[in-house]
């Protein structure tokens, strides 16, 4: 992932072969408390949402983030590194639950900045990291989704893992128009350029 210091980044990453990563609730609730350790101290997180088979995390990077490690032969930025060991220990730990062997995530986790000649890029994405579970059919309301941020937005649940207020202010999300906002159609070909 090539990161630059505070700028908002689309991450996300898919089970090898589009596998199942997250089987159970423990799962899900695994994998977010590994992330708050080891990922969350070096960068802002803003919205996530956990399926069955991929996740996603609008997150803002921070000096922190980008600071180099030489790995091997290579240098790479902290929060890349992060990433790295958050889905290298995640996988272990599947494996060892499951009895598979082999890698369960795609090798590399992709980081799209949100800058775009569409001013509303960012706030497109923060919606539609929420609209995941709905669009899949998983849920008849995002609200019913416990793997995303979006109960946080909403104030069903106190989860501290999101900044929103800061969020709030660099998205331009609105309290008031929330509910009806994260309920807006994002067209296909919108949705292409998320990625």
């Amino acid at each position: 992932m090539k990161l630059v210091a505070n700028c908002i980044y689309h991450i996300y990453n898919q089970g090898n072969n589009q596998e199942t990563v997250f089987r159970e609730r423990e799962d899900y609730l695994r994998f977010l408390h590994k992330y708050r350790a080891m990922v969350a101290p070096y960068c802002n997180t803003f919205s996530f949402c956990l399926m069955p088979n991929h996740f996603h995390f609008l997150i803002n990077t921070t000096e922190k983030s980008v600071e180099k490690l030489q790995l091997g032969g290579i240098q790479i930025h902290k929060l890349t590194d992060c990433f790295r060991k958050l889905l290298s220990e995640y996988a272990r730990e599947i494996n060892d639950k499951y009895n598979r062997t082999g890698s369960l995530f795609r090798q590399k986790t992709k980081a799209k900045l949100t800058i775009d000649t569409e001013a509303d890029y960012t706030f497109t994405c923060f919606h539609y990291i929420h609209q995941n579970p709905y669009r899949a059919k998983l849920v008849a309301k995002m609200e019913d989704w416990e793997f995303s941020s979006f109960q946080d937005y909403l104030t069903i649940r106190n989860g501290s893992l999101c900044k929103r207020e800061l969020a709030k202010q660099l998205i331009e999300i609105h309290t008031n128009t929330f509910y009806e906002d994260s309920y807006q159609v994002i067209p296909d070909d919108i949705i292409q350029k998320l990625f």
